[in-house]
């Protein structure tokens, strides 16, 4: 299997205008969104909590995270989005992705809409 990217733009909630666009990795083994805390602190994005993460190693780590827009595909969502180190590969966790009703196809690994929202 392939890696699945696509272009997102990250706002803090507060409409100052500030924007992060960048491709992320689409990454549906996680469950919160990431990026690097350098670009969310020059957005604005407040810090509101902290909590541990199991990474890819195994290893079990510690980061912050506060609440943003999210924007991909001509969808808007909003979401956790964690403080990853600086220089770290952004990544679009599974929450945003299914808020955003979109998933990724698993014969050709290409994100695509969803037809409805699921309220049952």
């Amino acid at each position: 299997m392939g890696a699945t990217y696509t272009e997102v733009i990250i706002k803090p909630l507060t409409g100052n205008g500030k924007r992060y666009k960048a491709r992320f990795l689409v990454d549906t083994g996680a469950t919160d969104s990431a990026a690097p805390e350098d670009a969310l602190r020059r957005l604005g994005v407040k810090v509101v909590g902290r909590r541990q993460y199991e990474l890819a190693d195994g290893r079990i780590i510690e980061f912050d995270y506060g609440l943003v827009r999210i924007e991909l595909m001509g969808e808007t969502t909003a979401g956790r989005v964690t403080f990853a180190p600086k220089g770290s590969e952004p990544i679009l966790g599974l929450t945003a992705l299914e808020s955003a009703v979109l998933r990724v196809n698993p014969i050709t690994q290409q994100l695509e809409k969803l037809p409805a929202s699921m309220l049952k």
